[in-house]
């Protein structure tokens, strides 16, 4: 497969002005990238189907409310979606991570690092940390992928302020189908700095193949099976 590979940033800068003009253009990889990501998220929605029933069931008799928790993230051509994931944090998570940032001057200092928070009291105790730890919160993002919002590699899809204010609306992120798993997810997931992550995406679409994502999907069960470093 071809390789996407900018030299500069003025490359990436004439590569997204040239996407900005083109009405409707194919996210990064095109139709043989979105072709696999069908066969991939079909196969692993039926292997982990009984998985996600037992998760939902869990959620339901332990933390009552909502199973699964939508949020708005910036996809490729800077359309919005709805990412989901099962609900790991309490149903006031909103109002305590205010109040964390208005009263912890260290907390409030690494979550604009990180955009997370290593001892997050928002987690639900125990089912919700276990999820977190495991990734098995993200299992439906898999039906994301087969709407066509994701991809099961790209860039970790962003906010629209965090796409702003660290991207720009014109840089090659919007290119790409954000991706469940990335070299984010692969190159010290939780202990990079969001400056870092941003970096990495950049780098993923300028040197995308397809034997590329291959290698980070065989990364990825060493880093979520072995490692296990999510909070």
């Amino acid at each position: 497969m071809p390789t996407t590979d900018f030299k500069s940033e003025d490359d990436l800068n004439a590569f997204a002005k040239a996407r900005a003009d083109d009405p409707s253009p194919l996210p990064l990889g095109g139709y043989s990238k979105r072709l696999f990501d069908i066969v991939f998220a079909s196969l692993a929605l039926l292997m982990f189907g009984g998985v996600m029933i037992a998760i939902a069931i869990a959620l339901k008799l332990i933390e009552g409310g909502p199973v699964f928790f939508a949020h708005q993230r910036v996809g490729a051509n800077g359309k919005k979606f709805p990412c989901w994931k099962f609900r790991t944090m309490v149903q006031d998570a909103e109002e305590r991570l205010a109040y964390i940032l208005a009263t912890d001057p260290v907390a409030a200092a690494e979550y604009i690092s990180t955009r997370k928070l290593r001892n997050d009291p928002r987690i639900i105790p125990l089912i919700g940390v276990f999820l977190r730890k495991t990734s098995l919160d993200e299992l439906p993002q898999f039906v994301n992928v087969l709407m066509g919002q994701m991809s099961i590699v790209g860039p970790r899809p962003v906010t629209e302020d965090e796409w702003v204010q660290n991207f720009g609306r014109q840089h090659c992120y919007t290119s790409a189908r954000p991706g469940i798993t990335g070299l984010w997810q692969t190159s010290g997931r939780n202990d990079v700095s969001f400056a870092e992550r941003v970096r990495m995406d950049a780098a993923y679409i300028r040197n995308w193949s397809f034997v590329r994502d291959l290698q980070i999907i065989l990364r990825t069960f060493s880093t979520v099976c072995v490692q296990r470093n999510g909070y």
